[in-house]
């Protein structure tokens, strides 16, 4: 990795992420040879996700169980003057770096995300995406599932990631539409679609779909992580 301040910072929460977390780390290599960093915070794996981590992490770091504890920990911890929040189990498209720190450029928008697709052949997956992709772009609200980036000086403006248990993608993205709307990029990271295709694609569909409401009308996220489980 190039000595100095990186451009960019990526930050990873994993929890018992062996099985995936190697392969997005070899996609990130070629953004860590261009000096970007790479941070994995772990919750608390019980098999060899840390082990895997400081092979192609340029630092790992624990944290409480969660992912806003994990993003939180790892986002306070950046180097860059850019953070990107990536899951475990998602991957980035090419030149994702140049994609990100170019969307930030003019300093219109102070945080964005990519367009989403589900690796699956199921059907229901290919509208799922569509669905997330579109109403991201009218809401301005954006998910996890779709790498959220933003300036680190408007994270540190807001406050930080909400270290809440479920949520934090939605309560971040509110505080940071305070600031901006996001920039939505129309290249795709591909991520894991192992929680939709376990549950069942529907089932996962009207439940996302309640706690959202829930949590819309109210219900605190340490409740809807009850639910959700």
């Amino acid at each position: 990795m190039a000595r100095g301040r990186p451009a960019l910072t990526v930050v990873i929460p994993a929890l018992n992420e062996a099985a995936a977390l190697p392969r997005t780390l070899a996609a990130l290599a070629p953004l860590r040879a261009r000096g970007c960093e790479v941070i994995v915070v772990d919750g608390g794996s019980r098999d060899a996700t840390v082990a895997l981590a400081s092979r192609g992490a340029d630092r790992v770091l624990a944290a409480s169980r969660g992912r806003g504890a994990q993003l939180a920990a790892g986002v306070a911890a950046a180097r860059g003057p850019v953070v990107w929040m990536l899951h475990a189990d998602t991957l980035p498209p090419p030149h994702a770096d140049r994609l990100i720190l170019a969307a930030l450029a003019d300093g219109r928008r102070v945080w964005g995300r990519f367009d989403v697709r589900l690796e699956g052949a199921h059907p229901l997956l290919r509208v799922v995406e569509r669905l997330m992709n579109l109403r991201s772009r009218l809401t301005g609200i954006a998910t996890g599932d779709q790498g959220i980036f933003a300036r680190a000086e408007a994270l540190a403006h807001i406050g930080g990631v909400p270290a809440q248990p479920l949520m934090e993608d939605v309560e971040l993205s509110r505080r940071l539409k305070r600031l901006s709307r996001p920039a939505c990029l129309r290249a795709c990271v591909r991520t894991s679609a192992r929680r939709w295709l376990e549950r069942g694609v529907l089932r996962t569909i009207l439940l996302m779909w309640r706690l959202r409401l829930a949590y819309f009308l109210g219900a605190s996220p340490e409740a809807l992580a009850r639910r959700y489980g």
